[in-house]
């Protein structure tokens, strides 16, 4: 049998891919090197502008992970004064990708995806290399079998056997690493707020409402550089305000962690593979919008391939426009981001006035979140 599209790896890009071409009438096989559910490494931060896909994505009662959501209408900033607030509007929702991966995986086992667990991809060969009476197909080897398919989207992540070795290429010398946990808090403010200091940010926001007298499941998500914190507990003495907000915490889970964290140029296409959400490239944590995009580019690779799944085009036609509007659509937001980056990488002499400003200018302050929307 040969899949109209195969989408390797099974996290909010991958199932947002396969979904979405499923409903399309696609013939969609979907591979997961691991077994869901699982704790990963993530901001757990859903932006308002993909709140409706995600709706659409969920199947039936998995949508109640949505309606159950808290709702997160401010963002605050803890760097050189004590602190910078602005609204999110709309607001957005704090999911925890413990459940919403699981959400979307069963959703896509409902939309009529063939989805596999536990089926790591071993190796592929793209059309040139596939036999010749089969000339246009990608063909995907994993342990015990392989798999042919017409198109191939890949939603392995930001780093797997996949990644070019342009980016590899890319890892910088000072090794970023992304830790994350999960803590009870008593009294927990309905806002994302992020603690910079030098060398790294955490993130702090709910994720679940009190329980039966559990206080707030909160989750704390930290980028730092690995000669400045090597584990959470590091990180949270490193800012004086999450220092004293945290002494109180209740651990929920072992803290998880991933590396190496590599900015780059967008790579949208890649010897004919489609590459969704941190697979194209990584965006930075505290813009939120991670999860958004991995939602959007997966819906968006579904939506250019459907002409050639539906055999009306060709699949170099759908790449080029898969990267077109890619680089409309969603590269906005990764160049807003690399500003950012920069300018909390700047001495605190500089960023202190600047800071003092957004403090007391909540229109400009605004109009900065935007930007990253």
């Amino acid at each position: 049998m040969i899949y109209d599209l195969i989408v390797i790896g099974a996290g909010p890009a991958g199932c947002a891919t396969a979904i979405s071409a499923a409903r399309d009438g696609a013939r969609v096989l979907l591979l997961e090197a691991g077994r869901f559910p699982r704790q990963k490494v993530c901001g757990e931060f859903v932006s308002a502008e993909s709140l409706g896909l995600l709706e659409s994505l969920l199947v039936g009662n998995e949508r109640a992970l949505l309606f159950n959501a808290p709702r997160i209408g401010k963002t605050r900033v803890f760097a050189d004064c004590p602190e910078v607030a602005a609204e999110i509007t709309p607001s957005a929702a704090s999911i925890a990708r413990f459940d919403l991966d699981r959400a979307l995986w069963r959703s896509a086992i409902q939309s009529g995806v063939k989805a596999q667990e536990n089926c790591a991809v071993q190796s592929l060969e793209g059309p040139n290399a596939t036999p010749p009476n089969r000339p246009d197909t990608f063909r995907v080897v994993t342990r015990n079998e392989s798999f042919e398919g017409k198109a191939l989207v890949n939603a392995t992540g930001r780093w797997s056997f996949l990644t070019s070795a342009a980016t590899r290429a890319r890892a910088p010398k000072d090794r970023w690493v992304g830790i994350k946990a999960h803590f009870y808090e008593g009294d927990t403010p309905s806002s994302v707020d992020l603690y910079f200091f030098s060398g790294g940010y955490c993130g702090v926001q709910p994720v679940s409402a009190p329980k039966n007298g559990s206080g707030w499941l909160i989750n704390a998500c930290a980028m730092v550089q690995a000669n400045v914190a090597t584990d959470l507990a590091e990180v949270l003495e490193s800012h004086p305000a999450l220092r004293e907000r945290s002494a109180n915490w209740i651990p929920v889970m072992q803290p998880v962690s991933t590396s190496p964290l590599i900015f780059h140029e967008p790579e949208p296409v890649r010897d004919g593979m489609l590459q969704v959400g941190d697979a194209a490239t990584f965006v930075d944590p505290f813009i939120g919008d991670g999860i958004s995009l991995a939602l959007r580019s997966g819906n968006l690779a579904a939506h250019c391939l459907e002409p050639v799944l539906s055999n009306r085009s060709s699949l170099q036609r759908a790449a080029a426009e898969y990267e077109r509007e890619y680089r409309r659509r969603l590269a906005p937001v990764f160049r807003a981001s690399s500003h950012f980056r920069n300018f909390f990488n700047l001495p605190g002499v500089v960023r202190r006035p600047v800071m003092s400003l957004l403090r007391y200018t909540p229109a400009i302050t605004r109009q900065l979140v935007r930007m990253t929307r």
